[in-house]
């Protein structure tokens, strides 16, 4: 029989020590919005490949739409958090039904471009919510 394991401070310090190299990130980089709209992004970058297209440059309100969204709060994020759900929804299975047809020789360029153009209009709708200039954010 092994003895219990205990924590003391000696292994608390060597805890410690072994992830001194690590960053430490703070809350915001959590955000499960921001990760999955980067995600997203990913994917539509494969499905724009798959389709035969440029990699599309991101203009600074997509890039930065999870936190506007969280910054101006309310409605309109409780509104951008169920769009981007919405929008994993048809992107995740669509990207794996393209790689599948792809594996299999066969061309993904038509399902791809309908994958590609319903991910914009769905991407256009969510930055639709983006509040005009003279609404202001919560702090």
């Amino acid at each position: 029989m092994q003895p219990p394991l205990s924590v003391g401070r000696d292994s608390m310090s060597s805890a410690k020590q072994a992830g001194a190299g690590r960053r430490e990130f703070g809350a915001a980089s959590g955000n499960a919005m921001s990760m999955t709209w980067a995600a997203l992004h990913e994917a539509a970058g494969v499905v724009s490949t798959l389709a035969g297209l440029q990699p599309e440059m991101r203009k600074p309100e997509i890039r930065n739409f999870p936190a506007i969204m969280r910054d101006t709060g309310g409605w309109r994020y409780d509104l951008a958090k169920q769009g981007v759900n919405d929008l994993a929804s048809f992107m995740e299975p669509g990207l794996a039904a393209l790689l599948a047809v792809s594996a299999r020789g066969v061309s993904p360029v038509p399902a791809a471009l309908a994958l590609w153009h319903e991910f914009i209009t769905t991407r256009t709708a969510l930055l639709a919510l983006i509040p005009p200039l003279g609404i202001k954010r919560r702090a």
